[in-house]
């Protein structure tokens, strides 16, 4: 199997729990490995842009606010299938159907206020850490 990148934020949820430790800790456990990693205070046009696929749909405007509400961590993970494998360490979005012992199933405290976002792809992963990272900051 390949090693590859993915993208994953830790929310605003989570980092105003303190649990970016805990979060990564799962994370490294299931076997990805964090390349680059930094905690910011998302701008609104930097979520605007980044969740630019879902401005048509009614919880546009609710995403962003939450998204810019508190800091986030964003970070580029490694390991062998990485998308799959950090989705299935994040689990369902909604925490009530989350097998036990994901994140989500573990941190998160409602559908809208899911603890993490993750990659869909491949090919989103190679967006979405060109969104926040410059090649220089990859120094896994």
């Amino acid at each position: 199997m390949t090693v590859t990148r993915t993208f994953s934020i830790i929310k605003p949820d989570a980092t105003r729990r303190n649990l970016t430790g805990a979060v990564t800790q799962i994370l490294e456990d299931g076997g990805l490995r964090v390349v680059a990693s930094k905690r910011i205070q998302m701008t609104k046009e930097q979520a605007e842009g980044f969740y630019g696929v879902h401005k048509e749909r009614p919880f546009f405007g609710e995403l962003v606010e939450f998204m810019i509400s508190e800091p986030v961590v964003v970070q580029v993970l490694e390991g062998e299938n990485s998308v799959q494998r950090n989705r299935d360490l994040m689990g369902a979005t909604n925490p009530d159907d989350a097998d036990e012992g994901t994140i989500r199933k573990t941190h998160a405290l409602s559908i809208g206020e899911n603890s993490v976002h993750g990659s869909d792809s491949d090919e989103n992963a190679a967006i979405e850490i060109s969104y926040f990272f410059s090649d220089t900051e990859l120094v896994g």
